[in-house]
């Protein structure tokens, strides 16, 4: 049986699943409710990478996800974005609501690689990829109107 048209996939931790880095969520009420009315399906790249959970917190520097603790995490980064493509590409999702600021589904904005706190411009890799393939992004801080 072929799954669902979903027109979102979502940060599965904003559905409140327990997936941050930290080993925390980011629900956010709406994204939760278009999950439980099947309008939108969740994909964690990082938890889809295989990364534990908790981990130390990476961020993206000259185009290399790095780890506070030195080690660059660029291609399991890539693999979990590439699964979670995979996941919206077989839900049929045209649109995504992202985590703002991540290194895999930041929208516009990222951490700038120095654990400083200092956000610059730029995309998470996953939200590149979905940018790519014509999806319309939103984050939680950013909702669609008409949800």
């Amino acid at each position: 049986m072929a799954p669902s048209r979903c027109r979102f996939v979502v940060s599965a931790c904003l559905a409140g699943e327990y997936c941050r880095y930290d080993g925390g969520s980011n629900a956010c009420a709406a994204v939760r409710e278009l999950v439980r009315r099947g309008a939108a399906v969740t994909a964690c790249p990082e938890g889809l990478a295989c990364l534990p959970v908790p981990r130390p917190p990476c961020e993206i520097r000259e185009g290399r996800v790095l780890s506070q603790d030195g080690r660059d995490l660029t291609a399991d980064f890539f693999r979990g974005a590439r699964l979670a493509m995979e996941i919206a590409s077989r839900h049929g999702c045209t649109a995504a609501i992202l985590k703002r600021r991540s290194p895999s589904c930041g929208v516009g904005q990222i951490y700038d690689g120095t654990f400083s706190r200092t956000l610059c411009p730029g995309d998470g890799l996953w939200a590149r990829m979905l940018r790519e393939a014509g999806f319309a992004l939103y984050t939680e801080e950013h909702l669609p109107e008409d949800i």
